[in-house]
Protein backbone atom coordinates (compact mmCIF):
# COMPACT_ATOMS: atom_id res chain seq x y z
CA UNK A 1 0.00 0.00 0.00
CA UNK A 2 0.99 3.57 -0.51
CA UNK A 3 0.00 7.07 0.51
CA UNK A 4 -0.75 9.64 -2.17
CA UNK A 5 0.19 13.27 -1.57
CA UNK A 6 -0.99 16.00 -3.92
CA UNK A 7 0.86 19.31 -3.96
CA UNK A 8 -0.06 22.28 -6.16
CA UNK A 9 2.19 20.95 -8.96
CA UNK A 10 3.00 17.29 -8.20
CA UNK A 11 1.62 13.93 -7.23
CA UNK A 12 3.86 12.11 -4.76
CA UNK A 13 3.49 8.41 -4.02
CA UNK A 14 4.94 7.40 -0.63
CA UNK A 15 5.57 3.65 -0.44
CA UNK A 16 4.82 2.24 3.02
CA UNK A 17 6.67 -0.25 5.20
CA UNK A 18 8.22 -3.40 3.75
CA UNK A 19 6.92 -2.46 0.30
CA UNK A 20 9.86 -0.06 0.06
CA UNK A 21 12.13 -3.09 0.01
CA UNK A 22 9.90 -5.18 -2.26
CA UNK A 23 9.36 -2.38 -4.77
CA UNK A 24 12.96 -1.16 -4.58
CA UNK A 25 11.60 2.38 -4.22
CA UNK A 26 10.35 4.56 -1.37
CA UNK A 27 8.81 7.47 -3.25
CA UNK A 28 7.75 8.55 -6.75
CA UNK A 29 7.05 12.14 -7.79
CA UNK A 30 5.22 13.11 -10.98
CA UNK A 31 4.21 16.55 -12.25
CA UNK A 32 0.41 16.85 -12.40
CA UNK A 33 0.68 17.94 -16.04
CA UNK A 34 2.14 14.50 -16.90
CA UNK A 35 -0.93 12.62 -15.67
CA UNK A 36 -3.04 11.49 -18.61
CA UNK A 37 -5.76 9.85 -16.52
CA UNK A 38 -6.60 7.87 -13.41
CA UNK A 39 -9.04 5.05 -12.70
CA UNK A 40 -10.05 2.85 -9.77
CA UNK A 41 -9.95 -0.95 -9.90
CA UNK A 42 -8.09 -1.21 -13.21
CA UNK A 43 -8.59 -4.59 -14.92
CA UNK A 44 -4.83 -5.23 -15.09
CA UNK A 45 -4.62 -5.24 -11.27
CA UNK A 46 -6.56 -8.53 -11.23
CA UNK A 47 -4.19 -10.25 -13.67
CA UNK A 48 -1.27 -12.49 -12.77
CA UNK A 49 1.28 -11.51 -15.41
CA UNK A 50 2.37 -7.87 -15.53
CA UNK A 51 5.47 -8.20 -17.72
CA UNK A 52 9.17 -8.70 -17.05
CA UNK A 53 9.81 -7.63 -13.52
CA UNK A 54 12.36 -5.91 -11.34
CA UNK A 55 10.77 -6.38 -7.93
CA UNK A 56 8.31 -8.83 -6.39
CA UNK A 57 5.29 -10.61 -7.84
CA UNK A 58 3.51 -13.06 -5.57
CA UNK A 59 -0.01 -13.30 -7.06
CA UNK A 60 -2.67 -12.80 -4.41
CA UNK A 61 -0.10 -11.42 -1.96
CA UNK A 62 1.86 -8.50 -3.43
CA UNK A 63 2.95 -7.05 -6.74
CA UNK A 64 5.63 -4.43 -6.22
CA UNK A 65 8.35 -2.95 -8.38
CA UNK A 66 8.98 -2.14 -12.01
CA UNK A 67 7.47 -4.19 -14.82
CA UNK A 68 8.15 -4.00 -18.56
CA UNK A 69 5.25 -5.02 -20.78
CA UNK A 70 4.80 -4.23 -24.48
CA UNK A 71 7.85 -1.95 -24.39
CA UNK A 72 6.50 0.27 -21.60
CA UNK A 73 7.55 0.45 -17.97
CA UNK A 74 4.98 0.41 -15.18
CA UNK A 75 5.45 0.78 -11.44
CA UNK A 76 3.34 -1.43 -9.17
CA UNK A 77 2.64 -1.52 -5.44
CA UNK A 78 -0.54 -3.56 -4.95
CA UNK A 79 -1.64 -6.05 -2.30
CA UNK A 80 -5.40 -6.06 -2.89
CA UNK A 81 -6.41 -5.57 -6.56
CA UNK A 82 -9.81 -4.20 -5.49
CA UNK A 83 -8.02 -1.28 -3.79
CA UNK A 84 -5.78 -0.49 -6.77
CA UNK A 85 -5.78 2.63 -8.88
CA UNK A 86 -4.01 3.12 -12.21
CA UNK A 87 -2.43 6.47 -12.94
CA UNK A 88 -1.67 6.79 -16.66
CA UNK A 89 1.30 9.03 -17.48
CA UNK A 90 2.91 10.70 -20.46
CA UNK A 91 6.43 12.14 -20.86
CA UNK A 92 7.66 10.05 -17.91
CA UNK A 93 9.84 6.96 -17.47
CA UNK A 94 6.78 4.99 -16.37
CA UNK A 95 3.73 4.76 -18.64
CA UNK A 96 1.56 3.99 -15.60
CA UNK A 97 1.58 3.61 -11.85
CA UNK A 98 -0.63 0.90 -10.36
CA UNK A 99 -0.93 1.63 -6.67
CA UNK A 100 -2.92 0.13 -3.82
CA UNK A 101 -4.55 2.80 -1.65
CA UNK A 102 -6.92 2.84 1.33
CA UNK A 103 -9.70 4.75 -0.49
CA UNK A 104 -9.54 4.13 -4.26
CA UNK A 105 -12.59 6.20 -5.28
CA UNK A 106 -11.65 9.11 -3.01
CA UNK A 107 -8.07 9.07 -4.26
CA UNK A 108 -9.19 8.99 -7.90
CA UNK A 109 -11.51 11.95 -7.21
CA UNK A 110 -8.74 13.93 -5.51
CA UNK A 111 -6.27 13.29 -8.35
CA UNK A 112 -8.89 14.13 -10.99
CA UNK A 113 -9.72 17.40 -9.19
CA UNK A 114 -6.02 18.30 -8.89
CA UNK A 115 -5.46 17.70 -12.61
CA UNK A 116 -8.51 19.81 -13.51
CA UNK A 117 -7.43 22.60 -11.17
CA UNK A 118 -3.85 22.57 -12.45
Amino acid sequence: MADIEITPDHLIVHIRGADKFLALKSQLEVPLQHIAGVEAAPPEAHGIYHGLRVGSNLPGVVTAGRFLEHGEWAFWDVHDPSRAIAIRLHDEHYAKLVIGVDDPSGTVSAITAAIAHH
